[in-house]
């Protein structure tokens, strides 16, 4: 392994964000647990936010299905955006999960981020498999 030859950030801590949270970061996970900020993230936090923004992509598409079919939305916000539009229903909840992404994946760290995401990752596969059932035809008036 090369020998790091650039000025030495380790005397402060690492910022929030900042330019090696995107490109060239070289400290991985480890140090203080529980209260860091890092320049390059664990695999496991890519993993799970993949699978987030999969179900979100998932729940969408159900959704429009659903409405397409006759059924209702049932999160008032997310009728007022089908109200507008399809697309504006698909991208601002894109732009509203992936921001929220983006926010978990800086306070991956911290223990109230992990159990954040970590319950929305559980309502959403909860959601995903009620969009299944309704698909499926196991549960409400509704088939697609």
């Amino acid at each position: 392994m090369a020998e790091y030859t650039g000025p030495d950030r380790r005397n402060r801590p690492t910022p929030v964000i900042s330019r090696y949270s995107f490109f060239g970061g070289r400290r991985g996970i480890g140090g203080q647990s529980g209260s860091s900020y890092y320049d390059r993230y664990p695999t496991w936090a890519w993993v799970v936010l993949t699978s987030f923004l999969l179900l979100n992509i998932l729940d969408a598409h159900f959704t429009l299905i659903y409405i397409q079919r006759g059924g209702e939305e049932a999160n008032p916000i997310a009728a007022g955006l089908l109200d507008i539009g399809m697309w504006s229903f698909i991208g601002i909840k894109a732009f509203g999960v992936g921001l929220g992404a983006v926010i978990f994946c800086v306070l991956n760290d911290f223990k109230n981020a992990r159990i954040g995401v970590f319950a929305a990752l559980v309502f959403y596969q909860l959601l995903f498999f009620y969009h299944l059932s309704l698909y499926l035809g196991w549960v409400g008036n509704v088939s697609y």
